[in-house]
């Protein structure tokens, strides 16, 4: 196997079209904004000492708030307790956001440089009922743009298919990665009662 160096990527993709580069904003544009607040469900991409990471973030609402057209805030919410992508931000800050829209084929993608809060006020603006986030992550945006349909399409993503039946399940994977000491039928037995008390 060869692997391409950047002199080869000349030679085997076309320079972007005018509509890939015009699309581009310095920040989150008010139809950039619809974008955003339409979206329950984002990907955090970030990279630190450990290397890159890639974690889902989702709401029943709007996954993340625009603080002003430049800034947009998202929320650390009840999870792993992992902070892979939290330990990334405050080493590095690179980060990116991808936002997904159920039915729509249109992706909202931001890149930036992002922090890390505890900033009280600002996790008040986020409370359910008596639970806050941990903490609220805030990028600063440095680009804001689309991306075409095509993988969306490609996927039929939002075509009602459900293709879960035949995967092992969290439990069956703890199990076989734990020797059996974690996991298995008891662990996917009790996770819905579980996440539904854990969710925010």
């Amino acid at each position: 196997m060869r692997w391409l160096t950047e002199d080869d990527l000349a030679g085997i993709y076309d320079p972007p079209g005018a509509t890939a580069l015009r699309k581009v904003a310095d920040r989150v544009t008010p139809e950039y904004a619809r974008l955003l607040l339409a979206s329950r469900f984002c990907v955090l991409a970030t990279q630190g000492p450990r290397g890159t990471d890639a974690s889902p973030r989702g709401d029943d609402g709007p996954v993340a708030r625009l603080l002003d057209p430049h800034h947009v805030a998202l929320p650390d919410w009840q999870g792993n307790n992992r902070i892979d992508s939290i330990s990334n931000i405050v080493a590095d800050g690179r980060a990116s956001l991808m936002f997904l829209i159920r039915g729509s084929a249109t992706v909202l993608r931001l890149r930036g440089h992002a922090r890390v809060t505890d900033d009280a006020d600002l996790r008040a603006t986020f409370a359910r009922g008596e639970k806050l986030p941990r903490a609220v992550i805030v990028l600063r945006v440095a680009e804001a743009y689309f991306q075409c349909a095509r993988a969306v399409n490609r996927a039929s993503l939002w075509d009602g298919h459900d293709d879960s039946a035949s995967l092992p399940t969290p439990g069956e994977i703890l199990s076989v990665l734990s020797s059996d000491e974690v996991g298995g039928a008891a662990y996917d037995a009790e996770w819905p009662e579980r996440a539904a008390r854990t969710m925010w």
